[in-house]
């Protein structure tokens, strides 16, 4: 395990174990690897690749001239890298280093060609930095994520990644994240079919209205959807780390008085209240089940790899990097 002041990390899936503000861990999670082996189906806190969300009938249908059988992990379609996908995987670190000027934890990861069924060997790498800033009167707590990715070798001319960190937060003091206020920077969303496989248009998500909040309750609204922050998927690079940082959702609860904000450079994120959370009583922690957390999952667009106008966002090529930027901040007022 290992601890950046109010961050704890675990080599395992490179994962955020804690986020603490004021003393309040706002992060789903388990105080032992060997209980995130057991029982994360939820994939709480993990670095979920080599491509996140999910891949249509699990399987790419073209690169290097052929198409890559997945494993079918979600119904017929392939989910956050397969059985075994990175967040399952034990990364090298930590790594103690200075990144941008500031100190940082650094995990690397290397996942050989055929892995999952995905092609080409590629190093992985995962920076978290962590700062405090002011929100007026309040200290705020801010994690700094940053990937890479690299082809090593020559295996195979290209491979898809598509990357995101799988934390699931909680900002109330109940058992569920009803009464969370929630804002989003936007409502254009992926229409997706039954099995969560975009089916092509992006439409104005029904209730959702851009910078303007709507508060969680006990079941409804039920979410989890892909939600679109730039729609011109040309102009998107499979390096988004030159981008601007945009703060595409923001939550404040107000019994506990937490906010929380998420920032990105990538053009998507997945919005997930937790439905399908199923979690035993276990490590000291309660049972958790249902909205017990929610996610917030910056990411390229859904099955991009399968859609000719997405597929560039995604294929990286020997020579090139894949990289993205996530930025987590919270305080307490």
């Amino acid at each position: 395990m290992a601890t950046q002041d109010a961050f704890k990390f675990l080599p395992l899936g490179a994962i955020i174990q804690e986020f603490n503000v004021k003393g309040r861990n706002i992060v789903q999670g388990f105080p032992t690897a060997e209980l995130y082996q057991q029982h994360n189906g939820p994939y709480f806190g993990e670095t979920i690749g080599r491509i996140a969300n999910r891949v249509s009938n699990a399987k790419i249908n073209e690169l290097n001239g052929k198409s890559y059988p997945l494993a079918a992990n979600n119904g017929p379609n392939a989910l956050h890298g397969g059985v075994e996908g990175w967040g399952k995987r034990t990364f090298e670190g930590p790594l103690s280093v200075t990144r941008n000027g500031k100190d940082a934890v650094l995990f690397k990861y290397l996942s050989r060609d055929g892995e999952e069924g995905y092609p080409g060997t590629v190093e992985i790498r995962v920076w978290y930095t962590q700062e405090k800033e002011r929100q007026g009167d309040a200290e705020a707590e801010v994690l700094h994520i940053e990937f890479e990715v690299e082809m090593i070798g020559d295996d195979v001319a290209e491979t898809a990644v598509n990357m995101t960190n799988h934390s699931y937060f909680k900002l109330s003091d109940a058992s569920t994240i009803a009464g969370t206020e929630v804002t989003l920077i936007t409502n254009k969303y992926q229409v997706v079919d039954a099995g969560g496989i975009p089916t092509g248009p992006i439409e104005e998500y029904p209730g959702v209205t851009p910078g303007k909040a709507f508060t969680l309750g006990e079941k409804e609204p039920d979410i989890d959807d892909c939600f679109v922050v730039n729609a011109d998927s040309a102009s998107i690079p499979i390096d988004t780390r030159n981008l601007a940082l945009r703060k595409v959702a923001s939550f404040y609860h107000p019994h506990t008085k937490l906010h929380l904000e998420i920032e990105t450079t990538e053009p998507a994120f997945q919005f997930y209240t937790g439905k399908y959370i199923d979690v035993p009583a276990v490590g000291g922690l309660p049972a958790r089940g249902a909205r017990s957390g929610f996610c917030v999952e910056p990411s390229r667009y859904v099955n991009a790899v399968n859609v000719p106008e997405h597929k560039s966002q995604v294929v990286l090529k020997r020579g090139e990097k894949y990289g993205a930027k996530i930025l987590y901040r919270a305080w307490e007022a």
